[in-house]
């Protein structure tokens, strides 16, 4: 395990399956029954779920969708390139941080079933959250290798 820098030290966060580090922090009590959502999920979800996610300089997500739609939002370290797409070969990238000025986003939507895919801009950590509404499930992943 690559050594996480000192303040996330306390976050508890396990190494994730398409890359870098994460913990559920909520998943939501009110549940969504399958009749209500669109007709691709396998069955009820959760409302809403958040991860913490952390990814290290040198790491990315793996290419990814998600059924649902995901929001991620920026807390700490360098900024991140979130490439999103309906495609991967014609993904957008995106800057997720704090300096307005240069172009970052506090927060980005990736909408559903799009492919997507995150690194460090810079040679720094980068802590985010993730919350995902429908809530997620892994039966809605789909992670390319």
């Amino acid at each position: 395990m690559t050594a996480l820098p000192d303040w996330a030290q306390n976050l508890n966060l396990a190494p994730h399956p398409e890359g870098g580090y994460f913990r559920e922090t909520w998943r939501s009590d009110v549940t969504i029954p399958q009749a209500e959502l669109p007709s691709d999920y396998t069955g009820p979800r959760n409302a809403g779920t958040a991860i913490l996610f952390l990814l290290m300089p040198g790491q990315q997500s793996a290419w990814h969708t998600v059924r649902s739609a995901e929001l991620w939002f920026y807390h700490r370290g360098g900024p991140l390139v979130l490439e999103i797409g309906g495609e991967r070969e014609t993904a957008t990238a995106h800057l997720l941080g704090a300096d307005l000025a240069a172009g970052e986003h506090p927060q980005l939507l990736v909408p559903p079933g799009q492919w997507q895919r995150a690194r460090p801009q810079a040679d720094q950590p980068c802590l985010v959250s993730c919350v995902v509404v429908p809530g997620f499930d892994f039966a809605d992943f789909t992670m390319h290798s």
